[in-house]
């Protein structure tokens, strides 16, 4: 029975490696949407699969074999491994409140603030500066 890995959304974007043979899928995911998930086959990309996708399913369908299936056709790859990436950055940082500066820098940048918002303090920034 196939495995899903990944259901794209929307537009996805095939990229073919530059160097290395295989290829990258990029796009927006059913599962976390929002979040950018790439998935990296280092395989060659088959010759007929084209630049860009729609609506795309990724499928494990035993080891070491995956399907690919959307509007424009399905494929069968042969890969050893499948690596998935997922953008967790916003989420992450959603969850740990930003630290508070300590009252010095606070400070330090409240004065530097109020005397460059002046004639007479941006000349004493500029007397500073030298």
């Amino acid at each position: 029975m196939p495995e899903p890995i990944a259901r794209f959304l929307g537009p996805v974007s095939c990229t073919r490696g530059a160097g290395l043979a295989g290829f990258t899928l990029a796009g927006l995911t059913a599962e976390r949407p929002g979040e950018p998930t790439t998935l990296v086959f280092p395989v060659p990309v088959p010759p007929d699969m084209p630049a860009s996708l729609e609506d795309t399913l990724i499928e494990r369908l035993s080891a070491g074999e995956y399907r690919i299936s959307g509007a424009a056709g399905a494929w069968r790859i042969a890969s050893p491994v499948l690596e998935v990436h997922r953008e967790v950055a916003p989420a992450f940082y959603a969850a740990l409140p930003p630290r508070r500066p300590p009252w010095l820098k606070r400070a330090l940048w409240s004065v530097l603030l109020a005397l460059a918002a002046s004639r007479c303090g941006l000349a004493v920034l500029r007397r500073l500066r030298r």
